[in-house]
């Protein structure tokens, strides 16, 4: 018995929240049973109210905000707590079209990947500013450069995940999950790919993008620490070859001109130049430091999916044996909407 479950991230959606479930399917073609999942993070409207009369399966209720990232994560583990064997992500705002769904999952069904990213006609969306725009794009080439895939559209939330797949993400990032998670599947060699979709109007400005500013700050952090985490000993070594090209120049000048006999009036430059060069050696050292930090950072993130693993496989055991079985967070289970 094959089943979906398609999971919301929430916060304070009491008023877009029945928009988006009126949107979502009951039935997908290839799947067995689908289930609505949405994860309450720490909302102080009426958000979990409106998911339990609008017929969501399973409501996780978080007891506080913790973050867009958190939320996605704590959706990932219960869905696979709950048996799915694909999970599709999507927005409390409405933002994607839920028609696309099948199409989102249409290639894990055909085993051509086990990561789906939904692409958005960026270029095509009226209410993304110019900046925004160009920023999407920036980031998606950032990804691509650091994760080795051709995702078109890496920080679009759509998308469909494999089982097989969301037992071996991890996110580390409190802001988003949307790039961290591509950049894992490519490193884990996990097949990914895009589809085109469908966007729906704007029905409330975005709550990540406060500013354009604050959009501009948040996303150059969140790409520099990409890099810093995932690439670290390329980061620090392309820090390194900036500092040490001026460094080396300084050095050469001066000793063309010392040559010359011209060497004690550039003293400064000698001095400058060395600076930049033990500046240079201390950036090489730290990418190589946090080169191994990474890789103990890879064996934990082993340790955790082999820890998930077997949870799930107990999980299923007991389902099997007609033992009833808990997932993190007492999910609630809802009655399934009819019709």
């Amino acid at each position: 018995m094959r089943k979906l479950i398609i999971q919301i991230p929430c916060l304070n959606e009491e008023g877009t929240l029945p928009v988006t479930l009126a949107d979502l399917p009951r039935h997908v073609e290839g799947f067995d049973t689908v289930e609505w999942l949405v994860i309450d993070d720490g909302s102080t409207d009426g958000t979990a109210r409106v998911a339990a009369e609008n017929g969501v399966d399973h409501i996780i209720s978080l007891s506080h905000n913790q973050g867009l990232a958190k939320a996605f994560m704590t959706g990932i583990e219960s869905a696979l707590k709950l048996g799915a064997d694909v999970i599709v992500n999507t927005d409390a705002d409405n933002q994607y079209d839920a028609s696309c769904i099948p199409d989102l999952v249409r290639p894990i069904l055909e085993k051509r990947a086990q990561i789906v990213v939904g692409a958005r006609p960026i270029s095509e969306i009226e209410h993304f500013s110019p900046i925004k725009k160009i920023l999407q794009r920036f980031g998606s080439w950032t990804v691509k450069l650091a994760s080795d895939t051709t995702v078109t559209d890496a920080p679009s939330g759509f998308r469909a995940i494999h089982r097989d797949a969301a037992v071996q993400l991890n996110v580390f990032n409190r802001y988003t999950y949307t790039l961290e998670t591509i950049i894992q599947a490519g490193r884990k060699n996990i097949p990914i790919t895009s589809v085109p979709i469908r966007v729906n109007g704007d029905l409330r400005p975005s709550r990540l993008v406060k500013s354009v500013g604050s959009y501009v700050r948040r996303s150059l952090i969140t790409i520099v620490r990409i890099f810093i985490v995932y690439s670290p000993l390329r980061f620090f070594s392309a820090c390194a070859a900036v500092v040490a090209i001026p460094g080396t120049l300084m050095v050469l000048r001066f000793l063309y001109n010392y040559m010359a006999g011209h060497g004690s009036g550039n003293i400064q430059s000698l001095v400058l130049s060395s600076a930049l060069l033990a500046l240079a050696g201390i950036l090489a050292m730290s990418g190589i430091l946090a080169e191994l930090i990474a890789v103990n950072r890879q064996l934990l993130e082993e340790v955790r999916i082999r820890q998930l693993q077997q949870e799930l496989r107990s999980l299923s055991q007991a389902g099997r044996d007609g033992q009833p079985a808990e997932t993190p967070g007492e999910p609630k289970k809802k009655a399934k909407a009819r019709g």
